[in-house]
């Protein structure tokens, strides 16, 4: 276990280090800046620990309520996630947790009434802060992390009572917020705390998969060669065909997938169903794509 254990911190890249140090600043920040100030609650274990923060004695702060809750999570998950995933996780979690207690005990930073850039719009507050949590999240898992343990629950857990992780997170999140309504005797701040809750998920996904999401296309058709001749030389991109058959007409037929921007795609039907009226086109969205260095065709 013990010589895994150094294998993997050999293994463990000085530039992912770096940028998850910088995403444990740009979530705090945004959490610390912008949501506690003004009493809106982040989502997960990060949402978690600000409520019991606020309902608690002084010295159990958001900063060691972060690691309390979130790092024995980490380590529950780790045969799962793996050491290097868990390494990463809780230094950004640490870096996180740190960054908050720099920004409220330490900088001559007012976080207590109101946010030192937003004031007590709710809605400015919800909306910033959501985003940069978000981007810090996000960034977290892009290079090889996560900065919430309440994914980690997920995997551990969604299975085994039947529902998706996407599922699972959300009904978590859902019972924090009606607990931390319960808890204010008022709803307004859960709400406005679920509109920072969707501009963060948004946001990671925009960091995790990337601002430019390619298209891909599956055409079906009985004209493959005009088709795959007429797109190359649009695009001058590269093209799979497959072989096919229609189930009802029993057929013969060739599926071409195709990748474009989604500036192509206009240009690339009126091509397609110039050749071959009776085309189908299914297009889907592709987040990201990998070339081979040495493709082999």
């Amino acid at each position: 276990m013990f010589d895994r254990l150094k294998n993997e911190i050999r293994n463990l890249s000085v530039i992912n280090i770096l940028l998850l140090t910088v995403a444990g600043v740009i979530n705090a920040f945004g959490v610390i800046m912008f949501l506690s100030p003004v009493k809106l609650y982040d989502s997960g274990i990060s949402g978690t620990a600000m409520l019991i923060s606020k309902q608690t004695p002084e010295w159990c702060s958001l900063s060691l309520t972060l690691l309390v809750l979130n790092i024995p999570i980490f380590i529950f998950g780790l045969r799962k996630q793996g050491y290097t995933f868990t390494i990463y996780s809780i230094y950004t979690v640490m870096v996180y947790a740190v960054t908050a207690w720099l920004i409220t005990d330490v900088f001559p930073v007012d976080v207590t009434i109101a946010s030192p850039l937003a004031q007590q719009d709710l809605f400015l507050c919800a909306i910033f802060g959501g985003i940069i949590s978000g981007c810090g999240s996000g960034l977290t898992v892009r290079f090889g992390g996560a900065i919430d343990g309440v994914d980690i629950l997920g995997v551990m857990f969604a299975k085994k009572i039947g529902i998706s992780l996407g599922s699972f997170v959300m009904i978590y999140n859902v019972i924090l917020y009606v607990i931390c309504g319960m808890t204010l005797d008022s709803w307004i701040l859960p709400l406005y705390s679920i509109v920072a809750y969707v501009a963060a998920s948004k946001t990671i996904d925009y960091c995790v998969e990337g601002f430019d999401r390619s298209k891909a296309a599956f055409i079906i058709t009985t004209k493959p060669d005009e088709i795959c001749r007429a797109l190359t030389d649009a695009f001058e991109n590269g093209i799979t065909t497959l072989e096919a058959r229609g189930y009802y007409s029993d057929s013969e037929k060739t599926m071409i997938y195709y990748v474009v921007n989604r500036f192509q795609i206009s240009r690339m039907r009126k091509l397609i169903h110039g050749i071959d009226p009776k085309a189908y086109i299914a297009i889907n969205e592709v987040s990201d794509i990998f070339h081979a260095k040495n493709p082999v065709d």
